[in-house]
């Protein structure tokens, strides 16, 4: 395993030449804002933050971010119109847009690389305003807390969370964020000793320390916010996979684990898969996103209750159109099905299963597990019919508020691949695919 790592490190430590090239970009970059901020009184300093400022970013893709320090009096409204003006303005030469987090934030590319001018509130330890107002107290404590050694482990963790394609703390994602990273090898020493201590990782185990009690699979603690549990952000499907490969590669280390592994897709099922598609106005990533995975969620649980097995499901969404894909056990299921009743014995119960399900039913009997058994006709056999008419009579049911009027304005509902892009293929592909974590256990 050293030596794999120390393959690695070779690749992801930034040379001297790229560090000077980046340094250069980011003071450009600042000494722009910097003429910006004093038009306001509102605003009383900026700094970098970010794995920029810690030093753990990385050669090929590494942002900048300006943190524009305001007065904590200052309100919201003035807070973003403030923050966007001066992002827009001091970064107009390179086509500077509108990025959203909780608040918006101002973006634009500068020489390759992305400058982020965010804004936060000045506040102490634990009087937070914005979800930015914890950045510089991060920035802080890692810088001061993370030897140079720990800076490249960082940096190793990093590549190895994007190869396996589990890094990103963006709701689209829900991976791990940087800031994680930077948590794990702080805690446990090292990139070998992350892995080997993931690999062997109970339900519910506490990373760090708190007096707080959480409910999630995994538990980060925030080490300057004990009462925040940054593991919280990420899924089920991307803890499970980050377990899986630590104990994939601490039982057979190799450079591949490293590399952008693909999946293994069965074409066969590809007549399993159903697909929604829908345009939506324009709106920030994480508002689509969070909309579109709800909506995937509440259609999952419709096509349950009407006698269809959806076995994987996933949302997508591009800059005007959303997809969502369901993989079914089946398309087209028999249009007969069983509803248990109460057992014989509870008598008021049994009497009005019976009247309720008596004219209705096909048939209806005693079975050999006590209970009352009717046999039920269906009024849907066909997926792609059942969620036509489901979506045409029942928005409201089944669709987030925040969507139904792009739904109103049309949609289209495929089965199988046809009528698919090719990108859109991609995407769909991943449900009717073996994960490419579990390849790596051959």
């Amino acid at each position: 395993m050293k030596k794999i790592i120390s393959n690695v490190m070779k690749n992801v430590i930034p040379t001297k030449t790229i560090e000077k090239s980046k340094k250069e970009i980011a003071e450009a970059a600042l000494g722009l804002v910097e003429k910006e901020i004093t038009k306001f009184p509102e605003i009383i300093g900026l700094e970098f933050g970010g794995s920029f400022a810690k030093g753990t970013w990385l050669s090929k893709d590494a942002d900048v971010d300006i943190f524009v320090r305001f007065k904590k009096s200052t309100s919201e409204e003035k807070f973003e119109r403030i923050s966007k003006k001066i992002g827009f303005d001091s970064l107009k030469k390179f086509s500077p847009y509108v990025r959203y987090s909780e608040h918006p934030y101002v973006e634009a590319k500068m020489k390759g690389t992305k400058i982020n001018v965010v804004p936060f509130y000045d506040v102490k330890i634990g009087e937070w305003k914005s979800a930015a107002d914890r950045s510089p107290f991060h920035t802080k404590f890692m810088s001061k807390s993370l030897t140079p050694k720990m800076r490249d482990e960082v940096r190793i963790l990093k590549t190895f969370l994007k190869a396996n394609q589990i890094y990103g703390a963006e709701i689209a994602k829900q991976g791990f964020s940087g800031y994680i990273s930077e948590v794990l090898i702080l805690h446990f020493g090292s990139f070998e000793n992350t892995i080997k201590s993931i690999s062997k990782i109970e339900e519910n185990q506490v990373i760090g320390k708190t007096s707080k009690k959480f409910d999630t699979s995994l538990v980060v603690i925030d080490p300057i916010d004990s009462n925040r549990n940054l593991a919280a952000a990420i899924s089920d499907e991307n803890i499970g996979k980050f377990i899986l490969v630590c104990r994939a590669f601490k039982e057979n280390p190799k450079i591949e684990f490293f590399k952008n592994k693909k999946s293994k897709t069965s074409t066969k099922y590809w007549e399993n898969l159903l697909s929604i598609k829908f345009s939506f106005k324009t709106r920030s990533p994480d508002i689509i996103w969070g909309q579109v995975k709800r909506a995937t969620s509440s259609l999952s649980t419709q096509l349950e209750l009407a006698g269809f097995t959806v076995l994987r499901s996933k949302a997508y969404a591009d800059q005007k159109d959303a997809h969502l894909f369901f993989f079914l056990e089946s398309t087209k299921i028999s249009n007969i099905h069983v509803k248990n009743g109460p057992e014989f014995f509870r008598e008021g119960s049994s009497r009005s299963f019976i009247s309720k399900n008596l004219s209705e039913a096909e048939l209806i009997w005693v079975g050999k597990n006590k209970k009352i058994i009717s046999l039920e006709k269906r009024q849907y056999t066909d997926a792609g019919k059942f969620m036509s008419k489901f979506l045409k009579n029942n928005l409201q049911t089944g669709i987030p508020k925040g969507l139904q009027a792009d739904f109103k304005r049309g949609f289209k509902i495929h089965v199988g691949n046809k009528g698919l892009s090719k990108s859109i293929k991609e995407v769909a592909s991943e449900l009717i695919s073996t994960d490419g974590t579990f390849l790596y256990f051959n």
